[in-house]
């Protein structure tokens, strides 16, 4: 899956995403000369009816007074990677990783072939993905900004007790146990993607985001069919 990089139009969510600095920032805002109801003084230069908002800089850099326009436009156009897109990124990783564990095991222990098709096309777009993810780690210095997590914190991660029998299973009995565990997997991989979405800031990790959201909500259909 390629990566891509087009303009949009704002959208209403991202007056709610964080500046850059942090995930949740709060912006501190200033009323310069507001409520003198009897002063007369000429209205202030830029044509906006809201209060002056300081904007924390990032890291090293001085906070700065932005008016209330060029405060949302800056919320609207600042797609800065936060805390939720890089530990999207690291856990899809993982994620895709152990989908690509539990489809190499079909071209030999399936019975069916449409079981073994549908495995095969899961890896095909998983594969790519985790390259995907991690160049943009890369790209966005992702190694400096790791946090522990396990699997149990990751939706639809199948147990190692659920791999080892998934292992040893055979024909119908795989197929069956295969489907069960993917259906779980590409669930829990959803709600991650939904949960970066509201959560996350950079527009390539939504995107990426609703791809997953797209491809693994029609596998789950075609292996419900399948069932």
């Amino acid at each position: 899956m390629l990566l891509r990089r087009t303009s949009r139009a704002p959208r209403t969510s991202r007056a709610r995403r964080a500046l850059p600095g942090a995930a949740s920032l709060t912006i501190a805002v200033l009323v310069l000369g507001g409520c003198d109801s009897g002063s007369g003084s000429a209205p202030k230069s830029g044509g906006t009816s809201g209060p002056s908002v300081i904007v924390p800089g990032k890291p090293g850099e001085a906070a700065e007074t932005l008016s209330a326009a060029d405060a949302a436009k800056q919320r609207n156009e600042d797609d800065s990677p936060n805390t939720a897109d890089f530990a999207y990124a690291r856990m899809m990783i993982e994620h895709h990783t152990q989908a690509l564990e539990m489809t190499a095991l079909a071209p030999k222990q399936a019975a069916s072939g449409q079981v073994k098709r549908l495995a095969a096309r899961i890896a095909a777009a998983q594969g790519p993905e985790i390259t995907t993810m991690k160049g943009w780690l890369t790209a966005h210095d992702g190694a400096k900004r790791a946090t522990e997590h396990r699997h149990e914190a990751m939706p639809g991660m199948a147990t190692e007790a659920q791999l080892k029998e998934l292992r040893t299973a055979r024909g119908r009995a795989f197929d069956a146990l295969f489907l069960k565990l993917m259906i779980t997997h590409h669930d829990g991989a959803i709600s991650m993607a939904t949960e970066v979405k509201a959560q996350g800031n950079n527009i390539q990790v939504e995107e990426m985001a609703d791809d997953v959201i797209a491809q693994q909500t029609s596998e789950i259909n075609r292996m419900r069919e399948l069932q």
